[in-house]
C-alpha cells in the first residue's frame, strides 16, 4: 500500500518551504521516522520523517522545487522490501532508452508513457491530446479519476497553473573567454535561508532610521578573570567560560538603564519590555541564524554560557527549532571570532538595536600619564534614530563599557 508523504506544519505564517535535497531515492529500504527528505525555511532545515517502514516511491517533487505545507512531496510503499518492491524507476529509464533507440526521429512521445519521476503514465487520447497540446509533463499531475488515472480537466488545471507562475528569467548567455588559461564560472542557486536574510536586511535599511556608535573598551579585568577562574567555572560548570556571558549580562543591565533601546516600534505605538530576551548571532553552513536566549536578565554567566555552547552546536548540526530564533529583544553579533577589527552592523527586526563586538588587540593607550599597551576591543551599536536619541544609544555604550573593564559592577548590580 502506498502511503504518501506530506510536508509537514513548519510553524507559524510560515505556508511554503524549498526541498533542499533528497535523503532517500526511490528503491531503498526506509523505516518509520527516519529522514527522507530536507527542507529549507526561512529560517532552519527541517528533516521529513518517513511515516511507515518501506520502502521509498514516487517522488513528486525534485530538489530546488518550492512545496506548501502539507503538499504531497513523495509515496512510501508501506511493508515491502528492496527485493519485494517495484522499482518504476529503473524500468522507466530503461524503456524511454529503448524507445529513444528504436525512434529517435520522435523523442516527444516517450515522455508521455513514464518520464519525470518514474511512475508509468498511462494516458486516454483525450488526455494525450491533451498533454500535447499543453506542453505539460503528465508524470508531474496527481490524477483525479479512477484509480488515480488522469484526466483531461486534469491536464487543462495542470495547463492553467502553468500559465499562472512568472516566466522563469533566462540565464544569460555565456561570454566567450578572451585570455588564455582556465576561467570558471559557477551559478548557485540561493538558499531559501539566504534569500531570507537578503530581503530582511534590505528591509531593515529600507524601514529604519540606522545610525551606528562606536566606543572602545579596555579587555583587561575580563581577561584576568577568566583565566583566573577558567578552570574552576568548566569544572563546576561543565561549559567553557568564554566572553559573551560578560557582555550579555552587561548588556542586560545597561538595557534596564536605557530601556529604549529594548524597546521596539509598532506601527504609530513604542512597546517598552521589562525583559530581555537576547538575540546572539551563531554561524552555521548555510549562514548566519539568530537563537534567542529567553529571559537572559534572569540567568547568570554560567547560565548564559550553557545557552550560547548549546546554540552554536546545534546550529553546525542544523538541529535548531524555529521557536527559538524568534521574538528576540536586542541582538549580539561577535565578527571579532573572524578577525573583524570594526564594523556596522544592522539591525534586526522589529528590534531597534543591535551590538557588534571585535577583535581584542593590543593597542597603545593613556593610562595615568603613561602610554600603555593593553587589549583592546572597538564596540559598534547600531540603533534605530526613530526611537533611540544618540544620547540614549552612546549612554547605553558606555554603561556597558564600565561593566567590561569593571566586572565587580555584574556582581554588585551598578
Amino acid at each position: 500500500m502506498a502511503v504518501d508523504v506530506l510536508v509537514p506544519t513548519l510553524g507559524e505564517s510560515i505556508t511554503e518551504a524549498t526541498l533542499g535535497s533528497w535523503l532517500k531515492q526511490p528503491g531503498e529500504a526506509v523505516k518509520a521516522d527516519e529522514p527522507i527528505a530536507s527542507l529549507e525555511t526561512d529560517k532552519v532545515a527541517v528533516d521529513v520523517p518517513s511515516p511507515v517502514d518501506g520502502v521509498m516511491g514516487q517522488q513528486a517533487v525534485g530538489e530546488g522545487d518550492t512545496v506548501q505545507v502539507g503538499a504531497v512531496i513523495a509515496q512510501i510503499d508501506a511493508g515491502k522490501t528492496p527485493s519485494t518492491a517495484a522499482t518504476p524507476a529503473v524500468e522507466d529509464r530503461t524503456a524511454v532508452g529503448k524507445a529513444e533507440a528504436a525512434a529517435p526521429a520522435e523523442p516527444a512521445s516517450a515522455p508521455l508513457d513514464g518520464q519525470g519521476s518514474g511512475q508509468p503514465v498511462s494516458l486516454s487520447p483525450a488526455v494525450r491530446r491533451a498533454v500535447l497540446e499543453h506542453h505539460v509533463d503528465p508524470s508531474k499531475i496527481r490524477g483525479t479519476g479512477k484509480d488515480g488515472r488522469l484526466t483531461k480537466e486534469d491536464v487543462l488545471a495542470a495547463a492553467r497553473s502553468e500559465q499562472a507562475r512568472p516566466a522563469p528569467v533566462p540565464a544569460p548567455a555565456p561570454v566567450q573567454a578572451r585570455v588564455t588559461g582556465d576561467r570558471k564560472e559557477e551559478r548557485v542557486r540561493m538558499t531559501r535561508l539566504r534569500q531570507t536574510i537578503a530581503t530582511r536586511l534590505k528591509e531593515a535599511q529600507n524601514n529604519a532610521a540606522i545610525l551606528t556608535t562606536f566606543n572602545d573598551v579596555d579587555m583587561t579585568a575580563v581577561m584576568e578573570a577568566r583565566n583566573k577562574y577558567k578552570d574552576l567555572f568548566e569544572k563546576k560548570h561543565g561549559v567553557r567560560l568564554g566572553f559573551m556571558g560578560f557582555f550579555v549580562k552587561a548588556a542586560c543591565m545597561a538595557l534596564r538603564d536605557v530601556p529604549g533601546v529594548n524597546a521596539s516600534i509598532e506601527g504609530d505605538e513604542i512597546v517598552y519590555r521589562d525583559y530581555a530576551d537576547i538575540s546572539v548571532a551563531v554561524s552555521a553552513p548555510n549562514g548566519l541564524v539568530v537563537p534567542v536566549i529567553r529571559d537572559a536578565d534572569k540567568l547568570s554567566v554560567a547560565g548564559i554560557e550553557k545557552a550560547i555552547g548549546d546554540f552554536g552546536a546545534r546550529a553546525k548540526d542544523g538541529t535548531l527549532k524555529m521557536e527559538e530564533m524568534k521574538g528576540g529583544t536586542f541582538t549580539i553579533s561577535n565578527g571579532g571570532v573572524f578577525g573583524s577589527l570594526l564594523s556596522t552592523p544592522i539591525i534586526n527586526p522589529p528590534q531597534s538595536a543591535v551590538l557588534g563586538l571585535h577583535r581584542i588587540e593590543e593597542r597603545p593607550v593613556v593610562r595615568d600619564g603613561q602610554i600603555v599597551a593593553r587589549p583592546m576591543m572597538y564596540l559598534a551599536l547600531s540603533y534605530d534614530h526613530r526611537l533611540i536619541d544618540g544620547r540614549e544609544a552612546v549612554t547605553f555604550v558606555v554603561s556597558l563599557k564600565n561593566a567590561i573593564e569593571d566586572p565587580t559592577r555584574l556582581l554588585i548590580d551598578l
